[in-house]
């Protein structure tokens, strides 16, 4: 009887879950079945939705429930708090299953290169998110003396910057956020927080719910500059072809038109502003020069040398996530990503990498939203699916389930498993009901695996 086709996933998150997923709804997982391992580097799983989203979006945690059923499959198994290039390799990962499929995300912050980034008070987002989402491997405090704040950049990292900087703790005291995170935004003296965005409103890259949601806090006053409503060909052309744009330059609009209220916490939204230098003072920021740009007709614009300088103290740069190399495999330096074609990883002779294949950010770059990656999950689990239909996956050495159980506790590693996660999330949640809160999530790695029961 031919035994089922065995696939490890290395990564954890939407992408890593949305491959396994498509992987069960496939025909081979009828005959001859398919058996899944899914590798993760931190002790608990959902990846960027734990430690990407504001924990002031339940919404899209929401997505979390979806990503459960697949974890419940009883033909899944998750290793977690296993990371590729050390604990395992991809030499060991070929020994045991037909195919490996990497969706590894991103929490690097993308290099912004203008003078002044490496002042102190220039920080990343991707950095302060991790922070804010309590990442087990970054510091437990975070400086938050600047009343006024640059956020560089018109996406919803953008956006979730700006709106956690310019809530108030209590406000947020109702989410997940960990204790020292909590301590860390009561001690946020920023009032006034500006938004920079090189092109114009029909440019920009929020997500219309997202931007809107802005609006909804009772401590933040959002402010468009009427200057800054502008339009040109391109701009109009792109309106009228995409839904999403044409929402978010009507909400945009409606904002520049009305009176300014009296919220106390101020939140500047400005366009057609490309920085050119974080402005410094014995080694820290005192803030931002930028240059007014105008539209060239096609959408893009260009400078017009009029400069402005803005008195700020701290600036977040969220001009997009970079992904980490992995070990062994091709790397595309300019676009940090692994080279496929389809989702089969490509080497630099141009053959594909015998069964290996790669989805979400770490195969297109940290672009779109997560739903966005279920498509990427379809076309490379169908090419992978039809590698194995004609015979062109290699055999594995040992490929039954034990063996890799048996070589991770030869390693004497931790590992956190599905179960595992129930324990935790029922620690959590207990951390969070004295407080009438869902949950307080867990930061120390070790409280983690303690919980996990690893």
């Amino acid at each position: 009887m031919p035994r089922p086709l065995r696939v490890a996933i290395v990564g954890a998150g939407p992408a890593g879950i949305y491959a396994a997923d498509a992987l069960l709804k496939s025909d081979v997982a009828t005959e001859p079945g398919v058996s899944i391992d899914i590798f993760e580097r931190m002790p608990a799983p959902f990846g960027l939705i734990r430690y990407g989203v504001a924990p002031d979006h339940p919404r899209i945690k929401g997505i979390i429930k979806a990503l459960h059923q697949v974890l419940d499959k009883p033909q899944v198994r998750l290793f977690g708090n296993v990371d590729y290039g050390t604990d395992i390799h991809l030499d060991d990962l070929r020994a045991f299953y037909d195919g490996v499929i990497f969706s590894t995300g991103a929490m690097a912050d993308r290099e912004l290169r203008i003078p002044g980034v490496e002042l102190d008070g220039s920080y990343g987002a991707a950095d302060f998110a991790s922070w804010y989402d309590g990442h087990p491997d970054v510091p437990r405090t975070w400086p938050l003396e600047a009343e006024k704040v640059a956020v560089l950049g018109v996406g919803n990292v953008a956006l979730d910057i700006s709106r956690i900087l310019a809530k108030t703790a209590d406000e947020l005291l109702p989410t997940e956020i960990p204790p020292n995170v909590y301590e860390g935004l009561k001690a946020n003296k920023a009032v006034e927080i500006h938004v920079f965005g090189r092109r114009g409103p029909a440019q920009a890259k929020f997500s219309p719910m997202e931007l809107r949601e802005l609006d909804h806090s009772p401590n933040i006053e959002v402010i468009v500059n009427p200057e800054d409503i502008d339009y040109d060909e391109g701009s109009i052309a792109e309106r009228r072809g995409n839904k999403q744009v044409d929402m978010v330059a009507k909400t945009l609009e409606n904002w520049a038109i009305r009176d300014i209220g009296d919220r106390p916490h101020k939140l500047f939204l400005h366009f057609f502003e490309s920085p050119t230098e974080i402005l410094g003072e014995d080694g820290k920021v005192v803030g931002l020069r930028t240059e007014r740009t105008e539209l060239d007709g096609t959408g893009n614009v260009k400078g017009t040398g009029q400069f402005t300088d803005w008195d700020v103290n701290a600036v977040y740069r969220a001009v997009g996530y970079l992904s980490d190399k992995l070990p062994k495999l091709p790397w595309d330096i300019g676009s940090g990503t692994v080279p496929d074609e389809g989702g089969r990883v490509i080497q630099e002779s141009g053959a594909h990498l015998q069964s290996v294949y790669v989805t979400g950010w770490i195969r297109r770059g940290p672009v779109g939203l997560i739903g966005h990656t279920k498509g990427d999950a379809n076309e490379t689990v169908a090419n992978l699916l039809d590698d194995f239909a004609n015979d062109r996956l290699q055999t594995p050495a040992s490929p039954e389930p034990e063996a890799v159980e048996a070589f991770l506790a030869e390693r004497e590693l931790r590992v956190t498993t599905w179960e595992g996660w129930y324990k935790l999330d029922a620690a959590e949640k207990a951390l969070g009901e004295p407080q009438g809160r869902e949950r307080v999530k867990l930061v120390e790695r070790e409280d983690m695996l303690k919980a996990s029961g690893a």
